[in-house]
């Protein structure tokens, strides 16, 4: 049987071009943005739970306390990038990734009104989706692995992050999506699991190296840190109700800045070459 031409361009395993990503940038924000609110907010609680999957296999790996820094930060890093992997590949509603529906209302395909109601359900759905997944882990008993020592990394994670300056943690929530943000980039660009898989590596254990902060993934860390410090795990009061939501709020604030940086920089450069 003979293969045309269009079935060739259709199956080709080349990356797309920056202009063509811009494109695709600006399309599947005007699908998030049309999505059911019930699809949505599934979605979301999907990509909620995935990226506590990751939280979950980096502070299994921090759970030997004998590891060298420069190892513990590398391959932790790698082994959080599950969660990414899974959004990016099986298919979820992440909301930090979703900063980047801002080159479709920059480009006026979408409304105001439609990106800040697929932020708010996303960010709702993560938030769910997260303590969902630190539930079932924490029944899992997953914390008492190496004699406690993963419970333990769980809540110095988790402490570590609500004792953060604000202007630090402001700024590094920018660095952190700004990374985020470039390795949902690079999975628009890969037409195979293995170019999305490969192209989030670095950027992701980047971020998750340099302790940068993620909203999302602090949905999971620190009420996991809070929960497993009540039973017993870690200093008494390492972690408290009112740092959680110290953290969030500054997080998800730096998170949007950084994702917006990303997106409004590409439809700067690429959509205004798209039309000429």
């Amino acid at each position: 049987m003979a293969i045309e031409k269009e079935d060739l361009a259709v199956v080709a395993p080349d990356a797309l071009a920056p202009a063509a990503i811009e494109a695709k940038a600006e399309n599947v924000g005007v699908t998030k943005a049309s999505m059911s609110g019930a699809k949505c907010f599934v979605a979301a609680m999907l990509a909620g739970a995935f990226i506590g999957f990751g939280g979950m296999y980096f502070c299994t790996f921090l759970g030997d306390p004998t590891m060298p820094f420069a190892v513990q930060r590398m391959v932790g890093g790698i082994c959080f990038c599950l969660g990414l992997t899974l959004v990016l590949c099986c298919g979820a509603e992440l909301f930090t990734g979703n900063a980047l529906m801002i080159c479709a209302k920059a480009s006026g395909k979408i409304s105001w009104s439609g990106l800040l109601r697929n932020w708010g359900i996303v960010w709702i759905g993560n938030l769910v989706g997260s303590l969902l997944a630190m539930l079932v882990i924490y029944l899992s008993n997953l914390q008492g692995m190496n004699g406690g020592a993963v419970g333990e990394a769980f809540v110095s994670v988790a402490a570590g992050k609500v004792a953060l300056e604000p202007v630090t943690l402001f700024f590094k929530a920018i660095m952190c999506n700004i990374l985020v943000c470039l390795a949902v980039w690079i999975g628009f660009s890969g037409k195979t699991i293995a170019d999305k898989v490969l192209g989030l590596l670095l950027p992701i254990s980047a971020f998750v190296a340099c302790g940068f902060e993620h909203c999302v993934a602090n949905m999971f860390f620190l009420p996991m840190g809070l929960l497993l410090n009540s039973v017993g795990f870690g200093a008494v009061g390492a972690v408290s109700l009112a740092g959680i939501v110290y953290n969030l709020v500054l997080a998800t604030l730096g998170n949007i800045v950084g994702g917006l940086l990303v997106g409004l920089a590409y439809w700067f450069i690429y959509h205004k070459k798209q039309e000429k």
